[in-house]
This record gives structure tokens, C-alpha cells and sequence, in this order.
């Protein structure tokens, strides 16, 4: 059942509430925080959407960058903030669902927001050096166990979905491989492609791939993503069947933003993804996009924390 206090911190739990708070909002421009660096996917959700934002709310949009701490100086920054909608945050599952498990972060996920919408879950690839003699998903497992420790594969951060994803693979695999984090996942794409790091799994790893400096070994996921109908999921492997949920990114507000402001971000983000234009881009970016009430995210969110720390808890990385 959905906590009580995660519904009050979405403002959802308000009905004395009226449509007051809402009148006049925005009255100046929003600052939508990314935690991450820029030409992440986190980044260039966050970018498409407040351009498709501006029509609808009348402001500007402003994507503000705030890396650092596996997306916790960004998430924290927010988490401060005012509650009156004009500072908002572009979430990924990481800062809210695995960070947390692992550092004190300075902000409690489930009672410091205020979910507002869901752009999508992203697909992401497994993808590995083109010099790795490896050429699908079964010759990496074999080559991890042939060679124990020899393989390490790179993340965005610690805390990160790739983290966690990559760790998880290993752990299906029986193979040991060792993590590498880095600032972001541009650098970290980076260093698969000069074969510092063997392993990447990440929806950055797309455009590479597509260009050929990356070689994909499995979509993540029971589905193929249509961008690439040639690579298998993991799912047809019978692999990542019951990986959490912590792909997805969404937007998020400081709790106790007025729920009329949570419901008219929450109608000009649903309208922007209905946009042929804009679902296009996300898809681009690798996400399935999905429109959704709050109530929807802040089950999300709560279910997908509660999977990750017990997956992290398994894997004995928290």
C-alpha cells in the first residue's frame, strides 16, 4: 500500500486544497534541475521537455546542471527549495531509488518530493569495447568466467542504474567484473570506446553503437527496442526477469508544493509527451515515453526504492 506520507509529500493527500495556489503559476521562470552532466540522458530528457514546456506554462523552462554525488547535489538542491513549483527536478531512479541505499544523501526520497510526471523508462544497451573478443551476450559470460576479475564495465556513478544493472548482470552471469565509476555517462561512454573500461550498460551507449565505436550484446529488459531489432534482450536469455524497475526519469517537486501546481505541470508534461515531436526525441534518447497521474510515479518510486535496496542489500553493494 502506498505510504501515507509519500501521498502528503506529493501534495496528493490535500483536498482542502483549492485552485488558488495555482492562479498566476508559473509568475516567473522555472529552473528545472538535472544532477547530472550535461549530454547524459538525464540531460537531454530535461532539455526536450522544457522546450516543449514553454507553450504550455507560459515561462521559460531553464535546465540547470547540478552533477555530483551520484545526482545527490542536484536532487538536494531541489529537495530545499521553495514548494512553489518553480523549482523542480529531473529525477532518475538513481537519485531516488539507489543513491539513497548507499551515501546519506541529505534528503529522504520518499517524503522530500513531490512527484509530479513520468517522462518514460528507458531502454538501455549492454554494450562492450569493439576490441573485447566477445560478439553476443553468452560469449561475455563466458569469457567473465574464463577470466575472473579480468572484466570491469563502467557507470555513471556510484549509485547509478548502470552500476546496479551492470552488477546485476555479473551476478546472473556468475562472473566477477569490476566497477569504474565516472562523473557521468559521457566519460564514461568514453572510456568503453578507448577500451580503458570493457562494459557499458546505458541508453548513451546508443549513438555509439549506431556509429559503430560500441558493439551491443542485449538490450535491457524482456522487449526488444525497436531502434536496434537486431539485438536480443536480455529477457530471451531469461536474464534481468526480476531487475527493479530504476530506469525511468521523471520530474519531481519539493513536498508540499500546492497540489493545483503539481496538476497543471503535471497536465502540460503529459500534453508535451502527446506531442509527435517531442516522443520522437525521447525515443531518440532510448525511453518508452509514458504519461501518468503523480499518484502513479509516487507508487513507482516507493515500489522501485523498496526493490533496489533489497537488490543491493543481495549483491552487497549497500
Amino acid at each position: 500500500m502506498i505510504s501515507r506520507r509519500l501521498l502528503l509529500g506529493a501534495g496528493l493527500a490535500a483536498p482542502f486544497v483549492t485552485r488558488a495556489h495555482a492562479q498566476g503559476f508559473p509568475e516567473r521562470p522555472i529552473r528545472y534541475l538535472v544532477p547530472f552532466t550535461p549530454g547524459a540522458t538525464n540531460d537531454n530528457v530535461a532539455r526536450t521537455m522544457a522546450r516543449a514546456l514553454l507553450p504550455r506554462l507560459g515561462q521559460p523552462v531553464i535546465v540547470e546542471n547540478k552533477a555530483g554525488a551520484g545526482g545527490a547535489i542536484g536532487a538536494r538542491f531541489v529537495a530545499e527549495a521553495k514548494p512553489d513549483g518553480h523549482v523542480l527536478l529531473n529525477a532518475s531512479a538513481a537519485n531516488l531509488t539507489i543513491a539513497p541505499h548507499l551515501n546519506p544523501v541529505g534528503y529522504d526520497p520518499l517524503r522530500s518530493f513531490a512527484p509530479v510526471a513520468l517522462a518514460g523508462e528507458a531502454f538501455a544497451l549492454v554494450a562492450v569495447n569493439n576490441d573485447l573478443p566477445v560478439r553476443s551476450l553468452p560469449e561475455l559470460i563466458a569469457h567473465g568466467r574464463k577470466h575472473p576479475g579480468a572484466l570491469n564495465y563502467a557507470s555513471p556513478g556510484i549509485g547509478s542504474v548502470a552500476q546496479l544493472r551492470a552488477a546485476l548482470l555479473a551476478d546472473e552471469g556468475g562472473i566477477e567484473a569490476v566497477h569504474v565509476p565516472f562523473p557521468g555517462s559521457a566519460p564514461a561512454a568514453t572510456s568503453v570506446i578507448a577500451g580503458d573500461c570493457h562494459i557499458l550498460i546505458d541508453p548513451i551507449a546508443a549513438p555509439h553503437v549506431e556509429a559503430g565505436r560500441l558493439r551491443a550484446l542485449a538490450v535491457v529488459g524482456a522487449t526488444r527496442w525497436d531502434a536496434f531489432p537486431d539485438v536480443p534482450a536480455l529477457g530471451e536469455f531469461g536474464i534481468g526477469q526480476e531487475w527493479p524497475g530504476s530506469g525511468w526519469f521523471g520530474m519531481v517537486a519539493p513536498a508540499g508544493t500546492p497540489a493545483p501546481v503539481v496538476a497543471r505541470l503535471n497536465q502540460a508534461f503529459n500534453e508535451s509527451l502527446a506531442e509527435p515531436e517531442v516522443e520522437a526525441a525521447l525515443r531518440r534518447f532510448g525511453l518508452r515515453p509514458e504519461a501518468v497521474a503523480p499518484e502513479e510515479l509516487a507508487r513507482r518510486l516507493l515500489a522501485d526504492h523498496a526493490a533496489a535496496g533489497e537488490a543491493l542489500r543481495r549483491l552487497r553493494i549497500a
